[in-house]
């Protein structure tokens, strides 16, 4: 598929989503959240990349919705909350379906993650920024709740309440330093390094066996959600035994008793 305001890349078994709006600061619209979409769907559908980085082009990751494309733009004949209560409901889908796809997801990100941008990044399984990176809950600056497109649900569960509440309520700005301190990026490299270091992290993701990977993403999204820890240790039973079922893993086993590394096929 031919995208206008994305481009996929593809090379090994990484895949590359960058948001290509550099003129915009990478702002979405609807036809951005559309090609996002699909883009999703066609790595949903693509097993054989394993990984995904997620970035934006130009000085920017991500500026949240575009405003200049407006907020009652839902192209049905719907009333007035009708229809923002739809442009909401889809725009805030880019999270969930990121979440469903079976590859990781590592943000790479320099410059302002705004808005959605913050929460893009919040939803990546791993976000690595570069020192230009900064982050904000822009929402709360709009005369919006500091809570959007699953802002107010990652953001304590990665920073804790606490700390949660204050970017939240305070609209401000986290740079790249805060924020490995808080917990919100795992690693901060120089500037422009961004892309290389994610390119690294992934090729580490892709040493181990691809279910393996893939059920992890599950249990993670999981346990995340899971009332208690009786529950979580059965969805790691349930995970662990599927993955002892395979090919891999004896390969696994062989690898380590042979001291080489490890030939996953994904069987």
């Amino acid at each position: 598929m031919t995208y206008e305001h994305l481009t996929l890349e593809r090379r090994d078994g990484i895949a590359v989503l960058t948001i290509n709006r550099p003129e915009r600061r990478n702002a979405y619209s609807l036809k951005t959240v559309d090609e996002f979409h699909a883009a999703c769907d066609e790595l949903d559908g693509d097993l054989t990349k394993r990984v995904l980085i997620l970035t934006g082009a130009g000085p920017a990751f991500c500026a949240g919705i575009d405003l200049k494309e407006g907020t009652n733009n839902w192209p049905e004949d719907l009333g007035m909350v009708q229809g923002r209560y739809r442009l909401q409901r889809r725009l805030a889908s880019m999270v969930l379906r990121l979440r469903d796809i079976p590859q990781p997801v590592i943000a790479a990100i320099h410059g302002p993650a705004v808005g959605g941008g913050l929460a893009l990044a919040a939803a990546s399984d791993i976000r690595i920024a570069d020192t230009t990176a900064r982050f904000n809950a822009a929402f709360i600056k709009l005369g919006l709740s500091g809570g959007d497109d699953g802002a107010s649900w990652f953001l304590p569960r990665l920073v804790g309440p606490s700390a949660a509440a204050d970017i939240l309520y305070t609209g401000r700005f986290v740079d790249a330093a805060e924020a490995k301190t808080l917990g919100l990026v795992s690693r901060v490299v120089e500037e422009g390094r961004h892309l290389e270091e994610a390119d690294e992290v992934a090729r580490q993701v892709m040493s181990n066996s691809p279910f393996g990977i893939r059920m992890t993403k599950e249990l993670l999204n999981y346990t995340l959600d899971a009332p208690g820890l009786r529950q979580a240790i059965e969805m790691e039973n349930r995970t662990q035994t599927l993955c002892l079922l395979t090919e891999d893993f004896a390969e696994g086993v062989a690898a380590f008793a042979e001291r080489r590394p490890a030939d996953y096929r994904d069987r």
